[in-house]
């Protein structure tokens, strides 16, 4: 049930969710406001951000606000929002939900159906897809929230219309009507040997796990991944792909933690207000090993190439970096031979990266290909505003 709209074009009404949060929005009683925002008055940009667990989206989601113009803002929580909140709002560049919060199951509810996160009927696509929806058009929600820590449903919070919308998690695809609602979409797939190093390194140094406990919980959602989240590719308007590197002879042993990779940015063709980024002549076909004077490079060295692809039945172009950066302010002479980079001055992607160098990635390519993305997503951003300001559209009758 949505509150009845004041007779103004720019006002934000409040989206209210079904059954208990309804009576939950009641007991907190937020108090109601206008807000006259330029996102409300033509509409919010809604970017789709999809990964398993462990994969990279929280580096990503840093990276992109940064290239937003919101590098030096205090992240904050949502207006109304609560202590456990997983929403962050970034200045007024734009609001980052994440897609936990429409578990329908809490944590022991999913174990007391048998059932992972990943699996699609643990989940509440319809109120997904209604608040996001709501959102896109102006209109405030109250949005829940799923608490990682107790692995509770907790009280919602007031999301109001970002300029752009960021929704990231395990599911952003899978919906058609949610899927519909994106304007740019992201798919994050990181190899199987790769993400195994990835979650040793996080999960043994950063939260205490075993080794074996780590194998476990990889191979129990394995199959749920294989069918819910993997599939999702397909869909993305760009894919970072990240794999073992080719620089190294039998790399499984000599890079077992993944210390050097191997990362393929892959871009369909056709996307509107999307024009793939290229390596010296576009269309070509590129293999370049960059010149040792101008980029230090340790071993095994750097490799970049650049091809026109089919990828799951679409026509794509393909960036590949394989190898790492010894000094990271020498990319410039890699970003000089890039083009369709959507950078507003020279030198850009150089500087995004050596103001967040202490990001996980910042030395290979997966850091290079986030920022890229980054910065296409503000260039499609802006030419959508700009096409919403040439022909605004009209405005409802009042009643």
């Amino acid at each position: 049930m949505a509150a009845r709209s004041l007779s103004s074009p720019c006002t934000t009404t409040i989206l209210l969710s079904s059954g208990r949060w309804r009576r939950t929005m009641r007991a907190a009683a937020f108090p109601f406001r206008v807000s006259c925002s330029a996102a409300a008055a033509r509409g919010t940009v809604v970017i789709g951000l999809a990964a398993d667990s462990g994969c990279g989206k929280t580096t990503f989601v840093r990276r992109l606000t940064s290239v937003l113009g919101a590098g030096t803002a205090a992240a904050a929580p949502p207006w109304g929002g609560n202590p456990g909140s997983n929403t962050l709002v970034v200045g007024d560049a734009a609001t980052v939900i994440c897609l936990d919060d429409y578990h329908s199951l809490d944590r022991a509810g999913r174990k007391e159906r048998g059932v992972t996160a990943l699996d699609p009927r643990a989940n509440d696509f319809d109120l997904m897809y209604r608040q996001l929806k709501a959102i896109k058009e102006g209109r405030a929600v109250a949005k829940p929230i799923y608490n990682h820590a107790t692995g509770l449903l907790d009280p919602p919070e007031l999301i109001t219309p970002p300029k752009i919308l960021v929704v990231e998690g395990l599911h952003p695809m899978y919906d058609e009507r949610v899927r519909g609602l994106l304007d740019f979409s992201i798919y994050l797939d990181i190899s199987s040997d790769i993400k195994f190093a990835w979650k040793i390194q996080r999960d043994m140094a950063e939260r205490g796990h075993s080794l074996e406990s780590i194998k476990a919980s990889i191979e129990a959602r394995k199959p749920d991944f294989d069918a819910y989240i993997d599939p999702q590719k397909q869909y993305a308007d760009a894919v970072i792909e990240v794999l073992p590197t080719r620089l190294i002879a039998a790399a499984a042993a000599d890079d077992d933690e993944g210390k050097v990779l191997r990362v393929k940015l892959i871009m369909k063709e056709g996307v509107e207000h999307f024009a793939p980024a290229y390596l010296f002549d576009e269309g070509s076909t590129i293999s370049w090993i960059p010149c040792g004077r101008k980029l230090s490079c340790s071993y095994p060295g750097i490799k970049l190439s650049y091809f026109p692809d089919t990828y799951l039945g679409h026509e794509v172009s393909v960036l590949e970096m394989d190898g790492k950066f010894d000094k990271l302010d020498e990319l410039i002479y890699v970003e000089s031979h890039l083009s369709n980079l959507s950078t507003k001055y020279y030198g850009e992607v150089t500087q995004q990266m050596l103001k967040h160098a202490d990001f996980p990635g910042s030395n290979n390519g997966t850091g290079l290909f986030q920022t890229i993305v980054g910065l296409k997503i503000r260039d499609l951003y802006e030419q959508v505003v700009a096409e919403r300001v040439a022909s605004p559209p009209a405005l409802a009758a009042v009643a």
